[in-house]
């Protein structure tokens, strides 16, 4: 589950859900991505979001290539299955063990459309590569997955080394500490948070937060990181509490607890970015 992708302000900001919002961050949380409508009106329904306003953003949606349509059940369009893949990575990276090499990735084409740099800046991010400098990316080489063509077609990619400090570099490619900040407020959220039906539009809210955060944290080698780091215990303890909140949300929208992949995430996520 996730809403949209604009981070939140703030330790404890946690935004409102649009209907959009609900319906997107069920469908990506729930394996496989599909649902039918009136499971995800009565998600809605926690958060007070009436039948015909749900119903009018899975109209919109349709619309806008992010769900199809059969039936009367709604799944996620192809583009949103990759969401849904790195989503699902994000709570347990593929990692490899870090002999100190980074991946750089320098953009060779003089000339580029518009859509051709939003496309790489995008892939970027998922691929958790940040940039150096315009048309310069970089990060340790300790992930496993493979480069979509948007990233093969514009660039040129390599493998090195800083010669200065690496976690110097690492600190200032990425705001360590402020998302090592938001992890520990989001688990103090996780831990006050009993597993009452009740309380499920907050719990909702929460995970929403939680998953949208993971899917931000550049996850680097352990020497690269600061002290008491949270990204490990935070999806620990996220797994643990999902496992209940899934439970809770299914019961709500009238659908058996389901018997798949441990914690939500599916066995067979694919390869890609």
């Amino acid at each position: 589950m996730a809403g949209d992708d604009t981070d939140d302000t703030g330790p404890l900001s946690l935004r409102p859900l649009t209907a959009r919002s609900v319906v997107l961050s069920t469908l990506l949380g729930h394996h496989p991505p599909a649902l039918p409508a009136r499971a995800l009106v009565r998600v809605g329904e926690l958060f007070g979001t009436a039948e015909g306003t749900i119903r009018t953003a899975l109209t919109r949606m349709v619309a806008a290539g992010d769900l199809e349509q059969r039936d009367g059940t709604y799944r996620l369009t192809e583009r949103l299955l990759a969401r849904q893949a790195r989503q699902d990575d994000s709570r347990a990276p593929r990692t490899r063990p870090w002999d100190g090499g980074w991946e750089i990735a320098v953009v060779t084409p003089e000339r580029r459309t518009a859509p051709d740099r939003a496309a790489l800046r995008q892939a970027m991010a998922a691929l958790r590569l940040a940039e150096l400098r315009e048309g310069c990316w970089l990060r340790p080489a300790n992930l496993v997955r493979n480069r979509p063509a948007v990233v093969t077609q514009q660039c040129t990619v390599l493998t090195g080394a800083p010669e200065g400090d690496p976690a110097e570099l690492a600190a200032g490619l990425w705001d360590l500490a402020g998302w090592a900040r938001r992890a520990r407020a989001l688990e103090t959220a996780l831990a006050a948070l009993p597993g009452r039906p009740g309380d499920l539009a907050e719990r909702f809210t929460v995970s929403a937060a939680v998953l949208r955060h993971l899917l931000a944290d550049p996850v680097l080698p352990a020497p690269l990181l600061p002290a008491d780091w949270p990204g490990d215990r935070l999806r620990h303890h996220y797994a643990a509490w999902d496992r209940d909140f899934r439970g809770l949300l299914l019961e709500h929208i009238g659908l058996p607890r389901s018997d798949g992949a441990p914690d939500g995430v599916p066995d067979d996520v694919p390869d890609g970015i």
